[in-house]
């Protein structure tokens, strides 16, 4: 059974630091490329950040790049989000998800992220 397992968000207030994770079950992890994905309240989803399969290459939206750095360890199955110098409008349910090419094959349920004082 492919599970997608998203944790690590929280309350934090603006400018303060998470660490997101996502384990990945049932499938060969390292045959995927990995995303973060978030939707914040009332909006669509916005793509954040993208890590190649060996983690040789990553890719940041502009709205995030200089503040979150994205890794994957191929031997726990898990890609990481770490997140610094959060602001209010980084508040958002965060998902990861396994990209082959264009498609978009699996999902995770995703972490609530609130950038609060």
């Amino acid at each position: 059974q492919v599970q997608l397992v998203e944790s690590g968000g929280g309350l934090v207030q603006p400018g303060g630091s998470l660490r997101l994770s996502c384990a990945a079950s049932g499938f060969t992890f390292s045959n995927y490329a990995m995303s973060w994905v978030r939707q914040a309240p009332g909006k669509g989803l916005e793509w954040v950040s993208a890590i190649s399969r060996s983690g040789g290459s990553t890719y940041y939206a502009d709205s995030v790049k200089g503040r979150f750095t994205i890794s994957r360890d191929n031997y726990k199955n898990t890609v990481y989000l770490q997140m610094n110098s959060l602001k209010p409008a980084d508040t958002a349910v965060y998902l990861c998800a396994a990209t082959a090419g264009t498609i978009w094959r699996y999902w995770g349920q995703g972490t609530q992220v609130t950038v609060s004082s």
